[in-house]
């Protein structure tokens, strides 16, 4: 039951706060935006439209252009859990994008977050 309340959170609430953690540690919105891309194959334009439609973290991560490949590599702990032991392929999804937020803010180079 959780997990549905997570699905149903709106993206453009979620995504202010994913910025100003960034922020708070001296990286940019620009930074935040390229790790959303490169998880999700938005572009620019693609997700400021997902952010103004309003849509839910579920409908954010159905509508995504392609999952980048090398996701299945983000491994580690993010909010007390194994990102790589979710089962939930929409939860895992979105812890994710919460760990790349997450080094950013550690301040990992970006070449390590984008898993190049």
């Amino acid at each position: 039951m959780a997990n549905e309340r997570v699905f149903k959170m709106a993206f453009s609430k979620i995504y202010p706060l994913l910025v100003q953690k960034a922020e708070r540690k001296g990286r940019t919105k620009a930074e935040v935006d390229e790790v959303i891309r490169w998880l999700t194959g938005y572009d620019q334009q693609g997700l400021q439209a997902q952010i103004e439609k309003n849509v839910d973290y579920e409908t954010f991560f159905k509508e995504a252009p392609a999952i980048n490949p090398g996701a299945d590599k983000i491994r580690g702990v993010i909010c007390g859990h194994r990102v790589e032991e979710i089962e939930n392929p929409l939860m895992r999804k979105i812890r994710w994008l919460d760990k790349l937020v997450d080094e950013l803010a550690k301040g990992k180079p970006m070449e390590k977050i984008l898993r190049k």
